[in-house]
């Protein structure tokens, strides 16, 4: 396979349909130059940034290699064998699928490496890494959830009136997705107080309110027990 080139003009949208329907046909043909082109041309750029972002976003930096590019190229490789696997009929996305394993993938490395160095660590700070360790692994925890969440918003915020016909149900199910789109930034911690900033947005009763979001968390708990159990959305 040819060398791909990595460089792209900046500003633009990495991962789009057309790399979704470049991956669709790359499965559907056995032509070693027919994958090659597809892969270097509409392919491999995406799968660079992607990694790229997923690695400094959430530093992954624990690793057996020299610096960080070998390691995408690491995980690059990886998406690459798992690409065949890919199954839009099932209704996965490409965006959301080689995301997710790419960080279970690089979850998986960077808590196996952490380890390897507490292992070979002088005795004195064995205490300090296993604490860090611990919080490795709650971070890694925190860090899927939080990368679902996010899936999870767009697709309701996207589908917002097929999930929700009527358009004061919407209102009240978007309001209530605010939320969680800006729930860094929220110092709320009781129900009370949820529902008085949900009415801040929008005029509705209590009892309303409550069913529109027992159906959003029907919609989360459905679609992220998948995620757990599959390692990508239906998204």
């Amino acid at each position: 396979m040819e060398t791909p080139v990595k460089k792209k003009k900046r500003g633009i949208q990495y991962f789009t349909q057309e790399t979704e329907d470049a991956i669709i046909l790359y499965n559907q043909t056995t032509d070693s130059e027919i994958r090659s082109r597809l892969y270097n041309n509409k392919i491999h750029y995406a799968f660079f940034k992607l990694t790229e972002n997923i690695i400094h976003t959430f530093k992954f930096y624990y690793t057996e290699v020299d610096n960080i590019e070998d390691l995408q190229h690491e995980v690059i490789t990886f998406l690459l064998s798992k690409i065949h696997l890919f199954k839009p009929e099932k209704g996965a996305k490409a965006f959301s699928y080689f995301g997710t394993i790419a960080k279970r993938y690089l979850i998986l490395s960077n808590q196996k490496n952490y380890k390897k160095r507490v292992d070979t660590a002088p005795i004195e700070i064995l205490e300090e890494s296993e604490s860090h360790s611990y919080n490795i692994d709650e971070s890694s925890y925190n860090e899927r959830l939080s990368f679902f969440i996010d899936l999870y918003i767009e697709h309701c915020t996207q589908n917002i009136y097929e999930l929700f016909p009527k358009e004061y149900d919407a209102q009240i199910a978007d309001a209530i997705l605010e939320l969680f789109r800006k729930r860094e930034n929220l110092d709320i911690f009781n129900k009370k107080a949820l529902y008085i900033y949900i009415r801040e947005i929008i005029d509705a009763k209590t009892p309303k309110i409550t069913k529109i979001a027992n159906q959003l968390y029907d919609i989360f708990k459905q679609n992220y027990i998948f995620y757990l159990e599959q390692g990508y959305t239906k998204f």
